[in-house]
């Protein structure tokens, strides 16, 4: 028969349609703003900046290698590298002293939420946010953000992305223990080789 297929649509949507009335869950649509979906954890809107530690400037993870300002196709990532270094204050560096950014901004008009600064950074130090409400009446000074909006906390980064957090905090633990175990090891041949 020709119309088959618009008859099963048909009534499929009727299906819906009547039985949304009946059931809550078969209902598609959420009255916002008043009702809020839980965002998935996939979802991504623009960048920001992790921190370790309570102290957003000690604790930053970036350490200014340009990279994702290289990488960014749109261009819209600019960092201006500080010309002294900073202490390993979250102990990500075994204990070497860093550089980091003394400016960092996203032109967020221009950043098209592609997350290649996320997968070319070799620190975990950029990853992306999932608030999406962020419309503003200030069109020149709302959409320039600077390094003191970006930065966010991991614990934020651990509501947000629980699973990638918890990957992520292993890799820079097992990194860490790596790096600790490397002094001792090398402690311990220089002391065996001494006791010769």
């Amino acid at each position: 028969m020709l119309g088959k297929g618009i008859l099963k649509g048909l009534v499929e949507t009727a299906r819906n349609f009547f039985g949304s009335y009946a059931e809550k869950e078969r209902l598609t649509t959420v009255q916002f703003p008043e009702e809020r979906l839980v965002q998935p954890e996939a979802a991504r809107v623009f960048p920001f900046l992790l921190y370790d530690t309570d102290d957003a400037e000690k604790g930053l993870r970036c350490v200014a290698c340009k990279i994702c300002e290289v990488e960014c196709p749109p261009k819209c990532i600019t960092i201006e590298k500080s010309t002294e270094k900073k202490p390993d204050y979250a102990g990500n560096y075994a204990g070497k002293p860093q550089f980091y950014p003394a400016k960092f901004s996203i032109d967020v008009s221009v950043c098209m939420s592609c997350q290649i600064c996320v997968e070319v950074c070799p620190f975990d130090a950029i990853k992306m946010d999932t608030a999406f409400e962020l419309s503003t009446d200030d069109r020149f000074g709302g959409l320039l953000w600077e390094k003191d909006r970006l930065t966010k906390s991991n614990e934020y980064y651990h509501l947000i992305h629980p699973t990638e957090a918890a990957e992520v905090d292993a890799q820079l633990a097992g990194k860490k223990a790596k790096a600790e175990a490397k002094p001792a090891a090398a402690a311990a041949t220089t002391g065996a080789a001494a006791a010769r």
